[in-house]
């Protein structure tokens, strides 16, 4: 039988069960079509509960590590190498972590404000300029206003008229706006209003030139917001480095 080790009580047990048996699947000593040890022998091996093992493999099975089958048990899948692409919350624990994200969404989010800019009909643009002044007002009231900026870029991606566009910042969600993941970069500007107003200028500009139909302005709009958001977090991230 595969190697399987006890748990730490420290960590949450079912993902530490899920990273062992995936980096077995992974290096190819659990092999595909092999039948993973039963509920039973994970549950001795690992010295954890059953709905940890259960826990563990679903996860497994959403990675498309494994597939299941009813009354004989789960077995290695047939391509565990051609996994779905997912950004797992549990390890987005850095900010080096969330600027991969940043960096990630340049390439989609600058074509989703040119496609906007180029498609969206009129109640699309009137549902940007909505999320813009919902923007506004959490501002004002001094809220972080995560999710008024995170409808702000759905509406927008809504408005390229491919619902790939909206699917794909659904996936990344929370990880879009970083703000609640990051501390200090407002107090190092100046504080969260000016903070908050800076980022919300750049919001406009987007939005204009979604609402005038210039395709190249609003890419260039996004472009400028989303590069001068990764300057001021990368910024951020170095002083964290200077000050370890």
């Amino acid at each position: 039988m595969m190697r399987i080790r006890p748990l730490a009580a420290a960590r949450k047990l079912s993902r530490g069960l899920f990273e062992q048996l995936a980096e077995q699947i992974k290096s190819g000593r659990l092999a595909p079509g092999e039948r993973l040890p039963t509920e039973q022998e994970l549950t001795r091996a690992a010295r954890v509960s059953r709905t940890v093992v259960r826990e563990a493999v679903a996860a497994l099975r959403a990675e498309g590590l494994v597939i299941t089958r009813q009354g004989v048990g789960a077995f290695v899948s047939a391509s565990p190498q051609h996994a779905p692409f997912r950004i797992d919350p549990e390890r987005m624990e850095s900010l080096d972590d969330i600027l991969n994200v940043m960096e990630l969404r340049l390439g989609v989010e600058i074509e989703s404000a040119g496609l906007a800019a180029e498609r969206a009909t009129k109640p699309q643009v009137r549902a940007i300029g909505v999320a813009l002044e919902a923007l506004d007002r959490a501002a004002e009231s001094g809220k972080d206003a995560v999710d008024e900026d995170l409808e702000f870029h759905r509406a927008i991606a809504s408005a390229t008229g491919n619902p790939e566009f909206a699917r794909f910042l659904q996936f990344i969600g929370r990880h879009l706006i970083p703000r609640r993941s990051v501390s200090g970069l407002p107090e190092s500007m100046g504080g969260r209003r000016v903070y908050l107003e800076l980022i919300q200028e750049e919001h406009r500009r987007i939005s204009e030139a979604i609402r005038e139909g210039d395709p190249k302005a609003a890419r260039e709009a996004m472009r400028r917001h989303l590069t001068r958001s990764l300057e001021r977090y990368r910024k951020l991230a170095a002083e964290r480095r200077q000050a370890a």
